[in-house]
């Protein structure tokens, strides 16, 4: 192809936490990106911020688990920045239980989102990707994967991820387009500050007690799962495709 590819990037789920830094990041390294989540008004002030810095960006609203949603997502961010060669799953939910306590809807919830929903943008996103012939999918995954008590829906949906990551460098790499999975170990973020509040710890404590077990003795920064997101987009990642990366502070956390 005689032209570049767009420089576009999707981040699903960047209302905060990981989705927002790595927003951020991607602005930083010259991407224009659409922030996406289902909490609107908090994308819209994400892109407001880095538009404020100088990037460009803009904020959609979208439901991944809903095929429309997802379709009509995907247009306008084709439509406003330019055709997205860059996306980033990341939207999750958690809905923590033990296995005998566990109701169908937690575990249905937590399939939709991150399994049909990382399915649903990466099918949206895809075309735009191959038609560029240049692409990078970024599914985050979780050292959950490996197994986690109480999280008998997480750690599928994670371990799922892993597999579809896998199928995704296999079927789209003749189109330039590789596709890595990030599995984050303990992250400081709302969503473990609400497992504190849920487990009745204070969060400091909670996260005290996390970094005596990992091996480099802190707790990760959403910072630190942007900076390997800006790597695997990178021109010198693009030898790596269908990896999962742990980034724990350690084998595993």
């Amino acid at each position: 192809m005689t032209e570049s590819p767009s420089r576009v990037a999707i981040v699903t789920g960047a209302g905060r936490g990981i989705g927002a830094a790595v927003a951020r990041r991607l602005a930083s390294d010259g991407f224009a990106v659409a922030l996406a989540d289902l909490d609107e008004a908090a994308v819209k002030a994400g892109a407001d911020a880095i538009t404020a810095d100088g990037g460009r960006a803009m904020g959609v609203g979208v439901d991944v688990g809903d095929a429309d949603s997802v379709n009509a997502a995907v247009a306008t961010v084709a439509d406003e920045l330019g055709p997205p060669t860059v996306l980033v799953n990341n939207a999750g939910i958690t809905r923590d239980n033990m296995l005998f306590k566990m109701s169908e809807s937690d575990w249905d919830s937590v399939m939709t989102v991150h399994l049909r929903g990382s399915f649903l943008m990466s099918r949206a996103a895809q075309q735009h990707m191959t038609q560029q012939q240049w692409g990078r999918i970024i599914n985050l995954s979780s050292t959950s994967a490996l197994g986690n008590r109480g999280q008998a829906n997480y750690a599928t949906a994670k371990a799922g991820l892993q597999g579809f990551t896998k199928t995704l460098a296999i079927e789209l790499g003749k189109f330039g387009v590789t596709a890595n999975a990030i599995a984050p170990g303990f992250i400081e973020t709302d969503m473990t500050a609400a497992t504190a509040e849920r487990v009745g710890v204070p969060f400091e404590d909670f996260k005290k007690a996390a970094a005596a077990e990992i091996p480099v003795r802190r707790v990760g920064r959403p910072a630190d799962i942007a900076g390997v997101v800006s790597f695997l987009v990178s021109e010198d990642a693009s030898f790596v495709s269908g990896q999962v990366i742990y980034v724990a502070g350690g084998p595993r956390a």
